[in-house]
């Protein structure tokens, strides 16, 4: 499986390693590929800072490079805030590229997790219905991704 990942404009500078670490381990969003299935990324790169312009056009060259998924990195969902046009890049993409979008990468923080399930905008957002793996990971797994 071929993938690319769009992260957060806020984390611009980031070097992947949760992502890439998750990737490899299968824990959080890529908990979803079976182990013995190899997974390449072929494409990594930021949203373009709000509103998201690069969303339009990364994953056309994601696709290009063989992307068969696109994944929106967990930045994007538990970042303060999260971002507002996170269901919109999904829609968006899958819609113009015919590629599936997975919402998060690696698995969300511990400390992340404790302080979003307690503000009101987290069941507002419908984090459950859109980043539902990340949420229900093991405690244990989302500890030690602090």
């Amino acid at each position: 499986m071929r993938i690319g990942i769009i992260i957060c404009g806020r984390y611009q500078n980031c070097g992947g390693g949760k992502c890439l670490r998750s990737m490899r381990e299968r824990v959080g969003a890529f908990a979803i590929y079976p182990a013995d299935e190899p997974l390449e990324l072929v494409g990594y790169s930021y949203c373009g800072g709000c509103p998201g312009g690069n969303v339009e056009y990364v994953p056309d060259e994601m696709k290009r490079n063989g992307a068969e998924a696109i994944h929106l990195a967990t930045g994007l969902v538990v970042g303060y805030p999260p971002c507002p046009r996170l269901r919109q890049f999904k829609q968006f993409i899958e819609a113009q590229y015919k590629l599936p979008v997975v919402v998060g990468t690696h698995p969300i923080p511990e400390k992340y997790m404790k302080i979003h399930a307690q503000l009101p905008f987290w069941n507002s957002m419908n984090m459950e219905e859109l980043a539902g793996p990340l949420i229900h990971e093991d405690p244990q797994i989302q500890l030690a991704y602090n």
